[in-house]
């Protein structure tokens, strides 16, 4: 079961954040060496390699022709979803949308002295791959999350690619797709997935960015491709963190806790609280609510291994921790949130009150749910409308202005020993 530690055990409890900090992907020299062989392989043979890959790792015999994933049949599985979950798609389409839109930059132009400009183009890159996973992560939420922002930026081509079997297998996602008018999918999934998408095959088009979640393989293979495309992050385990004073009630703590562990063994899910009535009630409720659960073994090896309720002396070594784990969800359940809040300076979202679980931030809120995890909301941020733009810099000088400040750029220039940029900006105001 959970660990209940006072922030006086000072070697119980260096010892569980060690192991909550280090629990993400490990990028093993084996595991990069059998991604890099995948990667290379899609790279040389293309459609080959794929269709090779689905029959091996997806047991699917995929044919050349069924790589891109006709129209009729992507409306098809859409018609076998559930006419509620539909329904909760377009309101999450709606809001992630609306929230979206606030985080639109526009192009900008400043004149300056003596003739000259400056300025900043904002354009969206012309073409992103999104990663859609099968399996249990199969998530129609994810799809939303993904294509919503890359849509609202402008994004001309959006493409994505899910394993051969998963819209078959989870209608919502050909739902959320159809929703999203996103219509070029293509049936390819693991790290082959982000090679072709990286590089492009005969019947995959090459992307400029990548986005999307995936498994320890797609994640690596998202590693090695980034260079050639850009990627939204190496995402790792889920987790929150719950800060909570006596007042909040204790089985609304142990419900959230829960709902983290349940992504996968490696979630965390942390409650810090000074109240040690409130650690205690809220290992009970854990107790009880665990049982009622489908995957209730998932959730126990989680708790077991990366959860912990964390009882500090006063809230604002609660909030020394919470800066300390950077993570992906921070709940406050205390009478004056915004207070801690503002002690709180590395967290990927932060949800405020009773009333407002992390599972609202999951689905319809409206921000976005793709965060960072593994302690990068030190220097992070989510998801936004800006991973989907591109930022040009824009420099006009006039004859006057060059002429004033020639010897001051090739000073600098001479400083560094490129005479040949002294040259480039002196020659142009020297006396003909």
């Amino acid at each position: 079961m959970i660990d209940v530690i006072s922030i006086t055990e000072t070697a119980r409890l260096t010892a569980k954040l060690k192991r909550i900090r280090e629990r993400g992907v490990a990028f093993d020299t084996t595991l990069m060496n059998q991604v890099a062989e995948i990667v290379d392989d899609v790279r040389a043979r293309g459609d080959k390699a794929l269709i090779d890959y689905a029959r091996d790792f997806d047991n699917y015999s995929l044919d050349v022709t069924d790589i891109s994933v006709d129209a009729s049949a992507l409306r098809q599985s859409a018609a076998r979803a559930d006419r509620e979950v539909v329904a909760a798609l377009r309101e999450a389409i709606k809001r992630v949308r609306a929230f979206h839109e606030h985080e639109q930059e526009h192009s900008w132009l400043v004149d300056g002295p003596n003739g000259v400009s400056l300025g900043q183009r904002v354009t969206p890159i012309d073409r992103v791959g999104v990663y859609v996973p099968g399996g249990t992560a199969s998530y129609p939420s994810s799809v939303v999350m993904n294509i919503v922002p890359a849509q609202v930026a402008g994004v001309d081509r959006i493409v994505v690619a899910t394993p051969p079997k998963a819209l078959q297998e989870n209608p919502a996602i050909a739902a959320a797709l159809m929703e999203l008018n996103v219509t070029e999918v293509y049936a390819v999934g693991g790290a082959q997935a982000i090679a072709a998408l990286a590089y492009g095959t005969q019947s995959v088009p090459q992307v400029d960015k990548i986005t999307g979640p995936g498994n320890r393989y797609v994640t690596a293979a998202k590693k090695l491709v980034y260079g050639i495309v850009g990627i939204d992050s190496l995402a790792g385990p889920s987790e929150v963190v719950v800060i909570a004073e006596e007042t909040a009630p204790a089985r609304f703590v142990a419900a959230d806790l829960l709902a983290q562990a349940e992504h996968g063994e490696d979630a965390s899910a942390v409650l810090v609280t000074s109240s040690h009535e409130m650690a205690m009630e809220v290992f009970s409720e854990l107790k009880t609510q665990i049982s009622q659960l489908p995957r209730s073994n998932i959730v126990a090896q989680s708790l077991r291994d990366f959860g912990a309720i964390i009882v500090t002396r006063n809230i604002e070594e609660g909030c020394d921790l919470i800066n300390e784990l950077a993570p992906e969800h921070l709940e406050i359940m205390a009478l004056n949130e915004e207070a801690i809040a503002a002690k709180v300076r590395n967290a990927g979202a932060i949800f405020f009150g009773v009333h407002t679980p992390e599972a609202v931030g999951d689905y319809l809120a409206g921000p976005n749910h793709v965060l960072p995890t593994g302690r990068t909301a030190r220097f992070s941020s989510g998801l936004s409308v800006r991973d989907f733009v591109k930022r040009t810099n824009t420099v006009k000088f006039s004859e006057a202005e060059l002429g004033r400040t020639a010897q001051m750029i090739a000073a600098l220039a001479r400083s560094e020993g490129l005479e040949a940029h002294a040259r480039s900006a002196l020659i142009r105001v020297e006396e003909n």
